[in-house]
């Protein structure tokens, strides 16, 4: 992660999103195409809304794919796993203390949210889009469901940038 968000990577996400991103502390991960895909989000957003989502999927590219797998049944089959599959449960719950942990070395409390991570952590999978920002942003290994759905889309940045560059 960058120690702030440059101003041509914020026009960047604002590019992806279709908006001007809120409460944006960095870039946590980069595209091969070289722009950003997620986003480090801060707990409270300007208007002092909490937000749990630490890491944001900003590739409109990625989400679209991700889209695409979520429609399929796979959070579905992914919670039934979570069930049977005690390895990959705690290995879940893992990734949910990791998520918490990286939320909270922003130094900003916010009691709302309290233990809540995203995407359904640690209980379910609700999200994909944000066990796929946690598996980018904290690397491999750190969030197996989220591993699985980075390694279902592969280099979604092969086809070049999802929006136009600054240059």
């Amino acid at each position: 992660m960058t120690d702030g968000p440059a101003e041509a990577d914020l026009r960047a996400v604002q590019r992806q999103l279709g908006r001007p991103p809120r409460g944006v502390a960095g870039v946590a991960h980069r595209c091969s195409c070289g722009l950003p895909d997620v986003v480090r989000t801060r707990p409270r957003l300007p208007d002092g809304t909490p937000f749990p989502t630490t890491y944001y999927l900003s590739c409109p590219r990625a989400a679209s794919l991700v889209g695409t797998l979520e429609s399929s049944g796979l959070m579905r089959r992914m919670t039934e796993r979570l069930a049977e599959d005690p390895e990959l449960a705690a290995g879940h719950r893992a990734a949910h203390e990791d998520y918490l942990a990286r939320r909270a070395a922003l130094g900003e409390e916010v009691p709302e949210i309290e233990g809540v991570s995203a995407g359904g952590m640690p209980e379910r999978v609700k999200c994909l889009h944000v066990l796929l920002a946690h598996a980018l942003a904290a690397g491999p290994g750190v969030s197996p469901l989220g591993d699985e759905v980075r390694e279902a889309l592969g280099d979604y940045g092969a086809a070049g940038p999802c929006v136009a560059t600054d240059g």
